[in-house]
């Protein structure tokens, strides 16, 4: 049993009249009595009447303290104002106290607080100076529901603000002090009540507390009752005040643990804390399951805890608790009463849903699937993938209704990628019955067009156009097309006839105009090509499977091989063929003189001509390599097959490609260089490069092979043309040609006739022709038999015109440098043809 303690004032004027113990239990310390003195006494309020009489008496405050010892122990007291003396002395008090040693409790285990005006407390000393034993404690009632919840509802707008800084103070011994002030202690007193019942129960029986203090500053209880006279410390951090006296608190309290709370006591429901009051989900949840309505962070907690738990939860329960979480019974928008959601909140929902949806009759978890379904459309929360059975009848037919124009709106939504929010809300209107129809190509566009993530396009003539607008962030829902299509677009090809037809137009659409971008988005997609039997040849190559090694050898197999994927003749639609051109040779490719030569031949002119592909076969001979052979013979189909259709710039280019495939052979004719540089001159545009040097290179190894007319060599030497020149020293020095002076007597002759010939012509000839002399002919002519130089010099002495005497004096040891004088035209006019 615990010890108890009497503490009360001495009369004035007597030898003792300070307050001192008048009965004192027998186990109780010096220690102890020294520390209990300092925390009971009495002071009055500083506004009391100085000789009050009876009914003012009882009008002074209570003190009523639950303090903490050093020792651990704790110390309940309750102190009186008992009067004055008739010479108005000090006020005289009286305190009665029990002491709870560290770690019990009072007997029955009841809360400090509930002890409040009990009976067991003496406002007198006992006569005998010995207090009866405490076994056990009668509550004086405070704790009563009858009793708290009018004081709670006449309190509702201070209950949360003063709740969070309890959750706070209760938490952390440094968090400061709680200081109520009202005008009566017994006030303070059912504060103290509400604060207990919220409280987890070990902290309750923990939370030290007094019903009044004329100051403030003087305690250290963690609850602080005051007066409006007792000394203010509203300035002072250390103390969270209030002031039940003064105006309401304004503003909303961010606690959702506090703002529970305090909703459960306006609505009288204290019951509903005999669990841990703490525990918030499982109390937001009583809280609902109850009918009180909760803010929206507080319903998020209530549904995110429900998920988790609903297989330990009731049928009747879990409707119940959908009831309070949908505003109303009944799921339609018309009789909602509460307002939508915020975002925690409906990603809550939804989640709960998902783990209610199917597992539970649709009677249970139907309302949920509307309010869900009603807040994603009209809040843009997460939309729910409900099932056909997942609503009620009525449910679906008053969502349909109410939700018809939001759900259109969503899905024309431009800001949104198409594949989140909109497709989603497509799979909405489908499950209400809402005709979308004619929405579908639009939507449908979209679609394709961020899968393939490539602008507009118009799909005649291959132009680009703006591309709409893209929204910031991941797109397609946040999948990357890299990697695919999205799930959620898949899911909606497989299930949608309309979309899927609509998309798959879009889709042709753009592959018809850019078939490597779409490609490269679309192969090995596992976009289902094969729900519709026919019909989209372009996007049915762009998704067909890479090539192969061998195909990729075999390049004109890979363009049968895509043809025959889609299905339909380049003749009766060209367009195929421009597709499966590009598709086989990429931007950066160009079919060879042969492939596209065969292409020429195969399809027909007129087949490319309507497909647009003539420019591709074009390009492909005026781009070709100096090794591409057949260049020159694709010129020449493509000279009679677009006879009328070749701009002047084009026409010129082939021509002159063209007769570089004819030199060498019965039909290159007479003046080729003038022909060539004719040609170039009067180009009408720039000839591309690959040609003019293809022309000079296929020129230069005509003269030097020979026999060539010597008007051809005089037409070479003053034409000025430095790439025709350079193209003719560089295939001077190739080997092909050393090995032919090396073999070749008459060749040597030859070549010293034509590299001698013309001195002095032009600067640039002169520069070319020593340059073969010295660098190519004489070290081979020096290295050369006796027996090979004389065949060398018979060769010359046919060819007359002083040309064996000029050989002497250009091969004689030390007459390099004066004959290099004679053979560059010093002093000598210019050597004519047949001279």
């Amino acid at each position: 049993m615990p010890a108890q303690l009497h503490y009360t004032s001495g009369p004035s004027g007597s030898e003792d009249s300070g307050p001192r113990f008048t009965a004192v239990g027998a186990e109780v310390s010096p220690g102890v009595l020294r520390e209990a003195a300092r925390l009971l006494g009495y002071e009055p309020p500083p506004d009391s009447p100085r000789q009050p009489d009876a009914e003012q008496l009882k009008r002074f405050p209570t003190v009523f303290g639950f303090s903490e010892l050093a020792d651990g122990g704790r110390l309940l007291s309750r102190s009186v104002c008992t009067g004055t003396d008739w010479a108005g002395g000090p006020v005289s008090f009286h305190t009665h106290a029990v002491l709870l040693p560290a770690g019990t409790r009072l007997p029955d285990g009841v809360l400090p607080i509930s002890t409040w005006e009990s009976p067991r407390w003496a406002d007198s000393t006992p006569a005998d100076g010995r207090p009866d034993p405490v076994d056990r404690v009668e509550p004086s009632g405070l704790l009563r529901k009858e009793a708290l919840v009018p004081f709670a509802v006449s309190r509702a707008e201070r209950l949360a603000a003063f709740f969070a800084d309890l959750r706070a103070v209760a938490a952390d011994p440094g968090a400061g002090q709680i200081v109520v002030v009202e005008h009566d202690s017994a006030d303070v007193a059912r504060w103290i009540a509400l604060a207990c019942t919220v409280l987890p129960r070990e902290q309750a029986h923990r939370l030290t507390f007094t019903t009044y203090t004329r100051d403030p500053r003087q305690t250290r209880q963690q609850l602080v009752g005051a007066l409006p006279s007792s000394e203010p410390v509203t300035d002072d951090g250390r103390y969270r005040v209030h002031n039940c006296t003064g105006r309401q608190p304004s503003g909303p309290v961010a606690d959702t643990w506090a703002e529970v709370c305090a909703r459960v006591w306006r609505a009288g429901r204290p019951d509903l804390f005999h669990n841990d009051p703490e525990d918030l989900g499982p109390l937001a949840v009583s809280a609902l399951v109850a009918g009180i309505d909760l803010r929206t962070d507080a319903r998020a907690v209530a549904a995110s805890w429900a998920a988790e738990q609903v297989d330990a939860l009731s049928d009747d329960r879990l409707t119940a608790l959908v009831a309070g979480l949908c505003g109303s019974p009944v799921p339609h928008l018309g009789s909602r009463s509460t307002a939508l959601p915020g975002e925690a909140e409906q990603a809550a929902l939804a989640v709960l849903l998902a783990r209610l949806d199917g597992r539970v009759p649709a009677s249970v978890s139907g309302p949920l699937a509307a309010r869900v379904l009603a807040s994603a459309v009209l809040a843009r929360g997460p939309v729910p993938a409900l099932r056909a059975g997942s609503l009620t009848a009525r449910a679906h037919d008053d969502l349909a209704r109410d939700l018809a124009p939001a759900l259109r709106a969503g899905i024309a939504d431009t800001a949104e990628p198409a594949a989140g929010r909109p497709l989603a809300l497509l799979r909405s209107a489908d499950l209400l019955d809402v005709d979308c129809q004619d929405q579908l190509p639009e939507l449908a566009e979209r679609l394709a067009r961020e899968l393939v993530d490539t602008p507009a396009t118009n799909a005649t003539t291959g132009s680009a156009t703006k591309p709409s607008p893209e929204p910031t962030g991941t797109r397609h829902g946040g999948e990357p097309p890299a990697d695919g299509c999205p799930t959620a677009l898949l899911d909606a090809v497989h299930t949608h006839p309309g979309l899927r037809v609509a998309l798959f137009g879009s889709l042709d659409t753009l592959a018809s105009a850019e078939p490597p971008a779409v490609a490269r988005v679309l192969r090995d997609s596992g976009l289902p090509l094969r729900l519709q039997q026919s019909g989209f040849p372009h996007l049915r190559m762009c998704a067909a499977p890479a090539a192969t090694p061998a195909e990729s050898a075999d390049r004109l197999d890979r363009f049968h091989g895509l043809l025959r994927t889609a299905g339909v003749s380049p003749h009766a639609d060209p367009t195929v063929l421009r597709t499966a051109l590009r598709l086989t040779w990429s931007d950066d490719e160009l079919p060879t003189g042969q492939e596209a030569g065969l292409l020429l031949k195969e399809l027909g002119s007129d087949s490319h001509r309507a497909a647009g592909t003539r420019e591709l076969l074009i390009e492909a001979a005026l781009a070709a390599p100096p090794d591409d052979r057949d260049a020159p013979a694709l010129a020449t189909d493509l000279l009679r097959c677009f006879t009328t259709e070749l701009r002047p710039g084009q026409r010129t280019a082939l021509q002159l490609l063209e007769f570089t495939g004819l030199l060498g052979t019965a039909n290159e004719g007479e003046e080729w260089i003038g022909r060539v540089l004719s040609l170039k001159a009067d180009a009408a545009e720039p000839i591309p490069e690959t040609v003019t040097d293809r022309a000079f290179e296929a020129l230069a190894w005509r003269l030097l092979k020979g026999p060539a007319p010597a008007n051809e060599l005089y037409a070479l030497a003053p034409s000025a043309e430095p790439r025709l020149l350079a193209a003719y020293e560089r295939a001077g020095r190739s080997d092909q040609v050393s090995e032919r002076l090396r073999t070749g007597p008459a060749y040597v002759a030859a070549r010293f006739c034509d590299w001698s010939a013309f001195p002095g012509t032009d600067p640039a000839w002169d520069e070319t022709r020593t340059a073969l002399l010295t660098k190519v002919l004489r070290p081979i002519v020096r290295a050369l038999t006796a027996e090979t130089q004389g065949e060398v010099q018979t060769a010359l002495d046919h060819a007359g015109r002083g040309k064996l005497d000029a050989f002497h004096a250009w091969n004689r040891p030390g007459a390099l440098g004066r004959l290099a004088g004679r053979l560059s035209g010093r002093g000598r006019r210019t050597e004519q043809p047949g001279t």
